[in-house]
């Protein structure tokens, strides 16, 4: 028995020798992971609190008005770092926020509807019923 204890010994100090080096390697990366928000661009920071459908406003804007938004995004990401903003932005507030500074965002929509089972357009559906008649 005196040598099973002594190889559970063994067992029990060489398994906490790695949980001591996991924790290490654990702590190493948390800290380089509380360093990587300075190095964010304000890009960054914004779509981390962007909601439903955020991005694919901001995406837009983007596109249409690129200077533009790069200062209200400038902007946006100072309020959100300085934690005046603390909830998330969906695509409606964030459009509302665009429209506020004079900027009419464009999203391409499209309604759909069910025919025999599938989803088509409205615009196509529209148009087969017409040529049908």
């Amino acid at each position: 028995m005196p040598d099973g204890d002594a190889e559970l010994e063994k067992l029990k100090a060489r398994r906490l020798a790695e949980m001591r080096k996991n924790l290490g390697v654990k702590r190493m990366r948390d800290e380089e992971a509380a360093k990587a928000p300075a190095r964010q661009t304000p890009r960054d920071v914004v779509i981390a609190s962007l909601g439903f459908r955020g991005l694919e406003v901001l995406e837009s804007a983007e596109a249409q008005y690129p200077a533009e938004t790069r200062l209200i995004v400038g902007r946006l990401a100072g309020i959100i770092r300085s934690e005046n903003i603390r909830e998330r932005l969906d695509g409606g507030q964030l459009m509302e926020v665009f429209r506020m500074l004079g900027l009419h965002v464009r999203i391409k929509t499209s309604i759909k509807v069910e025919k025999d089972g599938k989803f088509v357009s409205l615009s196509d559906k529209l148009r087969n019923d017409a040529s049908g008649r």
